[in-house]
């Protein structure tokens, strides 16, 4: 009998196969997608933030762990698990060593990735090649892997792990890894999560998925419906606000517009509806496709001119472009008189200092609400620009409650061979909010442990184990 199956074919799902192959156990990966786009969300990231107490070839500076939970712990306010959090931050510090071993290479942070050399360690080539590398690695080692094979449920017995059904194919195995994503490319299913707001709109149907059509959430629903304790709300997720133009899905890193710092963002009603300038943008990010959400129509407007021109990455989209603010507003549809004034009001009340973006500087607004914390300069150098935002999910956060073993619990108890790692579980960290690479963390983390948990458990069933 096989040993362990790992469900899924991301990040978290081939350390899980690494370990578990690593430890001995004979192992199988069932990818829903393609061959040739494997690796679900992690094919789209970059980096992974990374605990260190000094320099590390890549990494500048030292990035302690007490600094890491409490960048955590204000992105989520308070919603996380703390010695979960504390766990990933730990393993954070020496899985790349072990990454290294298996084909992953890494980089300097590249120019317009604000703030990160210090934080997140680079994956040159991206999140693809870091896919590619240990799916190389995998298949070297002998580990098996199965594409176009998305798994319909599982079959249990008191919370035991029996068998994965797939299509026609029952798969027995002596303990199985569920690391199958969250349920953000099931718009029906984020449709019924989000609702109708107030106006009568469903917001859900305005938003993209910034990542793989595959994460249904099919085996979270299977897990949910046969008693799985559960942690996170369905409408908590990653969230970003992306360009509007942005396709419905896999548009990745690259719809992501990243001036919202360095400017205001208005909604249909040409209002501002939250303080652009309240942290560094890692940490702040991932607020705004929630906040852009919940506007009239699901959009904002993100708005600069000159003096920011050349401070961010720009996005692969080029914004409207205007020489006064009433053609600007002409352009993006919004009611000119009510943009002016909005934008003059604003003018008017930024307090400048020493204008840096590298740091949390002093130039604020007074007297406004909402108040530009930081990097607050007047918009008044033509030319203008402006980029229609709408809602973009990168992975959602309601998914299996686990404690650091990663076993799956069913009314409190441990499964003795079924475990969770991944997206799938991220909202025992992740409550709400994100930092920039904590989504790799997490998936590195709770994946390598999921894979030695899961090794563990097939050798007590009566598994003969023998190194890779």
């Amino acid at each position: 009998m096989l040993d362990v199956l790992v469900i899924g074919g991301g990040n978290a799902a081939l350390c899980a196969a690494l370990m578990a192959r690593e430890a001995g156990a004979s192992v199988l990966v069932l990818e829903a997608a393609p061959r040739a786009w494997r690796g679900g969300n992690s094919g789209h990231t970059r980096n992974l933030r990374c605990m260190h107490d000094a320099p590390q070839d890549v990494l500048t500076d030292a990035y302690p762990e007490e600094e890491f939970w409490q960048d955590l712990l204000k992105v989520t306010g308070g919603q996380t698990n703390e010695p979960m959090a504390r766990l990933a931050i730990r393993h954070s510090s020496n899985c790349r060593g072990w990454m290294h071993k298996h084909g992953v290479r890494f980089q300097p942070s590249l120019s317009g990735t604000l703030h990160l050399s210090r934080t997140n360690a680079f994956f040159m080539g991206g999140g693809k090649a870091l896919m590619n590398a240990y799916y190389r690695s995998a298949e070297r080692l002998g580990v098996k892997i199965r594409y176009e094979t998305p798994v319909d449920r599982l079959e249990l017995h008191d919370g035991r792990f029996v068998a994965a059904h797939a299509g026609g194919e029952r798969i027995e195995a002596r303990a199985c890894v569920v690391a199958s994503g969250g349920f953000e490319s099931n718009l029906d299913w984020m449709r019924e999560a989000w609702g109708q707001n107030e106006a009568g709109q469903w917001p859900a149907d305005q938003f993209a998925i910034r990542g793989t059509r595959f994460n249904m959430g099919v085996l979270l629903k299977d897990l949910i419906a046969q008693g799985a304790d559960t942690v996170g709300d369905p409408t908590q997720s990653h969230c970003v606000a992306i360009d509007a133009r942005a396709p419905l899905y896999d548009g990745g890193i690259c719809t992501r517009v990243d001036c919202v710092s360095l400017g205001v963002v208005v909604n249909q009603n040409a209002e501002r509806f939250y303080d652009e300038g309240e942290d560094f943008w890692p940490k702040r990010y991932a607020i705004w496709g929630r906040l852009v959400a919940q506007q009239p129509g699901q959009v904002g407007y993100s708005v600069i001119d000159a003096k920011a021109v050349g401070r961010f990455m720009p996005p692969v989209f080029p914004g409207e472009k205007a020489d006064s603010l009433e053609q600007l507003a002409r352009q993006l549809g919004l009611d000119a008189q009510a943009f002016v004034k909005t934008i003059r009001d604003y003018n008017a009340a930024c307090r400048e200092g020493s204008f840096d973006h590298a740091v949390l500087d002093d130039c604020h607004t007074e007297g406004l609400s909402p108040a530009k914390t930081h990097w607050a300069r007047p918009i008044d150098t033509a030319p203008y620009y402006g980029y229609a935002l709408k809602p973009g999910i990168t992975f959602t956060y309601l998914g299996m409650k686990v404690h650091e073993d990663t076993a799956v619990r069913f009314g409190g108890q441990p499964s003795p061979n079924l475990f969770a790692a991944g997206e799938i579980m991220a909202g025992n960290v992740l409550g709400k909010g994100y930092t920039a690479g904590v989504g790799m963390t997490i998936g590195t983390a709770f994946g390598r442990i999921a894979g030695v948990e899961s090794a563990r458990a097939a050798m007590k069933s009566g598994a003969t184990l023998a190194p890779a």
